[in-house]
């Protein structure tokens, strides 16, 4: 396996963690999901070096990525730095895989930048997912939302959290668990959170999905709790050039429970 390089970047003005394995092959960039980091990736990175030029970030808010109080977290942004970091290591005709909400990034992206971007591969991609209410937006200007996101975060129960995103309740380790743990410890992480609770847009509507023309390949868990496999069913019949995937006894977090599987698809589809 080529060695994984790791930096530090700056895009659209905030700081953000990238690993990237350039190799001269087909480029394939990752994005995670909400709450999440590169780390959604981490049994697929190695197997994905042998066929392709691999990039994955840390979305700004989450991960080794800085948690910035000035950055709006939205989606159009997150496109806007998914594309500046495809400029910055100069890659063509990419083939972009975004899990969960990575899933409504990607889509954000191959609607910024289509000429771009040659395939999509969405991981139980969120989906028809409407803007927060405007009372939840007001109510986070006040003093003391701040705090009620650091209790909420504190309370949360990451071993019931992960055990809603996976089927095989087996395969959650303490490693895992320290992983998904680590990030949201940060001090600043709350004020992530809150600042994409503003400014999060709504997800894309079928009328904006069927003007998107990059082929896409969807993977879903049929026993996703999280984005239930409807909402693959609906996305395949909005996007133009889509067909859907479906594992059996597979919850939410497909990278971890079937990460060959989903190598294996990836390949077939991109070769």
């Amino acid at each position: 396996m080529d060695q994984i390089q790791k930096k530090t970047i700056s895009l659209c003005n905030v700081d953000v963690y990238c690993e990237y394995v350039l190799n001269g092959k087909p480029p394939i960039f990752l994005i995670h999901g909400f709450v999440s980091s590169i780390y959604t990736f981490n049994r697929l990175i190695p197997m994905l070096t042998e066929h392709f030029s691999v990039v994955a970030i840390d979305l700004p808010g989450f991960g080794k990525s800085e948690k910035s109080k000035t950055f709006v977290y939205s989606f159009v942004n997150y496109a806007n730095v998914i594309a500046a970091c495809i400029d910055y290591f100069n890659l063509k005709k990419v083939i972009l895989v975004g899990h969960s909400m990575g899933g409504q990034v990607a889509l954000y992206t191959a609607k910024t930048i289509p000429d771009q971007i040659s395939k999509l591969v969405l991981l139980c991609s969120s989906g028809y997912l409407k803007r927060a209410k405007k009372a939840l937006i007001y109510c986070s200007y006040l003093p003391f939302f701040k705090q009620y996101v650091k209790r909420y975060i504190k309370k949360q129960d990451v071993k019931k959290s992960l055990e809603n995103v996976f089927y095989n309740h087996n395969l959650i380790t303490d490693e895992l668990m320290e992983e998904f743990i680590e990030p949201i410890r940060e001090k600043d992480f709350p004020i992530s959170l809150i600042r994409l609770l503003r400014y999060r847009e709504g997800d894309l509507t079928s009328e904006q999905l069927k003007e998107i023309k990059v082929p896409a390949l969807l993977i879903w868990g049929e026993e996703d709790k999280v984005v239930p496999v409807n909402v693959g069913k609906r996305l395949v019949q909005d996007l133009p050039q889509a067909k859907l995937i479906t594992y059996e006894k597979t919850g939410h977090l497909v990278t971890e429970e079937k990460p060959e599987d989903v190598y294996n698809q990836i390949l077939s589809y991109t070769s």
